[in-house]
């Protein structure tokens, strides 16, 4: 049982502080990996939440192996993101506000592959051609990427 979890034991559905690690992977066409998530049947990027006493570009590894078969040699921080707007409530009721990492993902070796329950598929798709309906968080994200010059 994971750090988040065994907090969810303690408090219930109540509003939390997420640190999120989060993976941006480009293939060789400049495309970029998203899952569709099984628990709210939307597309975001692979990741998840930071276990206790991990490096935030290890969860972010970690995440993306977990989620999707493939490893990362190595990470570049993208960005921070945190602030009202990544205030979300998962279908289940609990309330997070997230704090959002993101890496983009280098030195890609595996073979993808939806490897636990939490994705039901995973697809590279083109900067300008996002799946929808995007998970709410990362519409905003998304939002400053384009200003970034990211997507």
């Amino acid at each position: 049982m994971g750090y988040l979890s065994k907090l969810r034991e303690k408090v219930g559905h109540d509003r939390i502080i997420m640190v999120g690690a989060t993976a941006f992977v480009e293939n060789e066409k400049g495309e970029v990996l998203m899952q569709l998530r099984s628990d709210t049947n939307d597309w975001s990027l692979p990741g998840g939440s930071m276990e206790i006493g991990e490096r935030v570009e290890d969860a972010a590894k970690r995440e993306l192996l977990e989620e999707t078969g493939l490893h990362a040699e190595d990470t570049e921080l993208i960005g921070i993101f945190s602030g009202k707007e990544y205030f979300y409530t998962y279908p289940n009721g609990d309330k997070v506000d997230t704090l959002i990492i993101l890496y983009r993902m280098k030195g890609i070796t595996g073979e993808l592959k939806i490897s636990d329950c939490e994705s039901t598929m995973l697809k590279y798709f083109p900067k300008d051609e996002m799946p929808s309906p995007l998970e709410a968080r990362t519409e905003i994200m998304f939002a400053r990427l384009r200003e970034m010059g990211v997507l």
